[in-house]
């Protein structure tokens, strides 16, 4: 035993084992936690070629962010191929046609993504919470455009936010909303089909079979505004 307490003894000391003090508490300032997005603070840059373009791809061109929303390989006969593209920029909104030479270096727009709960509109702004942060972001009536036609309080929707800023934001695919009224429609068997239209709680107007009726809950689809069927 006492051989064993030396050769530990002499370990510890000839030992030059060190031991770091606790992290001292963060000096930033408490904003840089609180308005950005903490993936957004890191940017991140890839590149790609322009032969992997699909649609969705979100690239930065002349400094904008843009989504590709068509695109088409083009081999002809003569000369080099290329990709024509049909893009829309976050920012502005504008759609123009681009074509990119095959196998030419694209950046990808350094778009993140974070789920924010829509809770409420304040004048002529909508406002979004983080739910696990409460951090509010307010949209503008310009930013939320026609989507404001699906948009309920409570919803959670998905804010795009490019160089710490939104730039867009998605509404649920399939959104439940509730008929305040309906036109009378077409007078007739149900069962024979027929449609007429009805203003849901958001104040969207939704065609809808002729059996819907007032207080109805119903499924919509964000992206077209046509009836799914009812919840």
């Amino acid at each position: 035993m006492a051989g064993i307490a030396a050769s530990l003894f002499n370990i510890s000391s000839s030992s030059s084992l060190s031991f770091s003090s606790p992290t001292k508490p963060s000096t930033l300032p408490m904003r840089l936690f609180t308005r950005t997005p903490l993936r957004s603070r890191f940017p991140r840059i890839y590149a790609f070629s322009s032969n992997d373009i699909k649609v969705g791809s979100n690239i930065e061109v002349d400094g904008a962010p843009w989504r590709v929303i068509e695109f088409l390989h083009v081999k002809p006969g003569k000369g080099a191929a290329f990709v024509r593209t049909k893009m829309r920029n976050y920012v502005t909104g504008n759609t123009v046609d681009k074509t990119f030479r095959a196998g030419s270096t694209i950046n990808e727009a350094n778009i993140m993504k974070e789920t924010k709960q829509f809770t409420y509109k304040d004048g002529p702004q909508f406002v979004f919470m983080d739910n696990s942060t409460y951090e509010e972001i307010r949209l503008n009536e310009s930013d939320v455009g026609d989507k404001r036609k699906w948009l309920k309080e409570g919803m959670d929707c998905i804010l795009l936010f490019w160089n710490g800023k939104v730039i867009d934001f998605d509404l649920p695919v399939t959104v439940r909303l509730t008929v305040v009224d309906v036109d009378p429609g077409l007078k007739g068997d149900t069962a024979q089909g027929g449609s007429k239209p009805a203003t849901v709680d958001t104040g969207a107007l939704v065609t809808v079979p002729l059996f819907v009726n007032i207080g109805d809950e119903i499924l919509v689809d964000s992206r077209t505004g046509q009836y799914m069927s009812r919840a």
